[in-house]
């Protein structure tokens, strides 16, 4: 079984859902590695020092950035270690909007959350809820060290996990040179627009992703085989069962939770929410230590007597 990438909750008005972060892709690249062609041995690729062409140990190795062409400015790992977001265990929704608002270029990388153990009815609440009103909830979640932007989709029985691009990372499409205005300046006649839209119609067919394969991996494969069944070799494929381990939960009142995020008139991110409860916990973690504590000095001064 694979193993979640990301373990935490999805969190939306005062409501927390236990879910796991799977992989919503499957690489199929045919990966090759680099050989000498004399004696057919792995060629390694190592860190020199492009002026004395002396290998680097990586604990010599720095971050900088190129500011200007040849000028170089080192950023120290307490620098990035700064600017990185503080790690929790959330995707926070922070706003539902609707699905079609989103344009395409923003979509980048599919992930499927998994609901944890005693949490299927908050994940099917959102789900069916999103279906129905046609929204997407946009989200923040923190992977290792980065904060990613996201959207939270239903599809089928699923609720997918799409890893939006910021704006900054797309280039506009108007600094590239498109034609606009209408077809009539482009002189395009209503026959020629009558004769593509025939065309169209006659290409017209339902979305069936399986007819699509893709040939060159296959033809790849096939002389890979052939190659290996050539030279005698044979291939053994180990793959590993790991436990896959499901944050539980207790039974919530919905109603209760979703009436009070309602209450609220305002969003109430899982973050926010979580720091003031942090105090609380620490309380009544010392509460239960101090209840602990004294009957045992108790027992301590009754044996002395």
């Amino acid at each position: 079984m694979a193993r979640p990438i990301w373990t935490g909750t999805l969190s939306f008005g005062l409501l927390n859902i236990p879910v796991s972060l799977m992989s919503g892709e499957r690489k199929v690249d045919i990966s090759f590695r680099m050989l000498d062609s004399r004696d057919k041995k792995p060629i390694r690729f190592e860190r020199v020092n492009a002026d004395t062409g002396e290998e680097v140990p990586w604990k010599d190795i720095v971050k900088a950035f190129e500011y200007d062409k040849g000028s170089y400015v080192v950023v120290e790992k307490e620098d990035i270690a700064s600017a990185a977001p503080q790690t929790h265990e959330s995707v926070d929704v922070e706003a539902f909007v609707d699905r079609d608002a989103i344009g395409l270029r923003f979509f980048e990388k599919p992930y499927i959350l998994v609901p944890g153990k005693k949490a299927e009815k908050g994940y099917v609440l959102l789900r069916d809820t999103l279906e129905s009103t046609g929204k997407v909830g946009v989200a923040r979640v923190v992977i290792r060290t980065r904060e990613y932007l996201c959207a939270v989709v239903p599809e089928g029985d699923a609720l997918v996990l799409l890893m939006l691009r910021y704006p900054q990372e797309l280039v506009d499409p108007e600094e590239y040179k498109l034609p606009g205005g209408k077809a009539a300046d482009y002189r395009i006649t209503a026959k020629e627009r009558e004769m593509a839209e025939t065309l169209i119609a006659s290409m017209s067919a339902t979305w069936k992703p399986d007819d699509y394969q893709d040939e060159f991996r296959k033809r790849l494969e096939t002389i890979i085989k052939k190659r290996i069944k050539a030279r005698g070799a044979t291939t053994k494929i180990v793959e590993e069962e790991t436990e896959h381990e499901d944050a539980a939960t207790n039974v919530v009142d919905f109603m209760s939770l979703l009436q009070k995020s309602l209450d609220s008139k305002k969003r109430t991110p899982a973050r926010k929410a979580a720091a003031k409860k942090a105090p609380a916990r620490k309380a009544a973690k010392k509460a239960s230590k101090s209840t602990k504590k004294a009957p045992a000095k108790r027992a301590r001064k009754a044996a002395s007597r």
